[in-house]
């Protein structure tokens, strides 16, 4: 008799990476950042292309005080499906904070600042730090996305 339930999410992959599902990715990044230490994953989707591209390594760090700005790459949990997001903040509001991906069309809506999990401070691509969208220029890139003049 096979047993019920869902499938495991974690397994272990070549060269020592840990492949996770959406909500064990989840629970372990909490966890991590909770314990005031930066978390790397592997990003997937293209919601933030050009500047975060599928296969991507991400180092997310807590919450800084005081808390994220204009431009800044969250990672946080998205206000209607609950499931985990990696977006850019193109407006910041009293009750949150607007998010979406530079490369899609529609933002994601207010996001509250209890589900903002950390800040992206670090993008690999093929093990070279990748420099451009998380300086200066992120204020720029926000104004751009946030009208959506970045997304294909």
């Amino acid at each position: 008799m096979k047993p019920q339930g869902p499938e495991p999410a974690l397994l272990l992959k070549k060269e020592g990476e840990l492949s996770l599902s959406g909500p064990a990715l989840k629970e372990l990044m909490q966890a991590v950042l909770r314990k005031n230490v930066p978390f790397r994953f592997r990003a997937r989707g293209f919601s933030m292309a050009p500047f975060i591209k599928d296969g991507d390594v991400l180092t997310v760090s807590p919450v800084p005080d005081p808390p994220p700005g204009l431009g800044d790459v969250a990672a946080f949990l998205h206000p209607i499906s609950g499931r985990l997001a990696v977006h850019r903040i193109v407006a910041r509001k009293k009750s949150g904070y607007r998010m979406k991906g530079d490369g899609m069309d529609a933002a994601d809506g207010l996001v509250p600042r209890a589900n903002i999990i950390g800040i992206i401070r670090k993008v690999e691509r093929n093990g070279h730090r990748v420099l451009l969208g998380l300086g200066p220029e992120r204020f720029l890139i926000a104004f751009l996305s946030g009208r959506g003049l970045l997304s294909h």
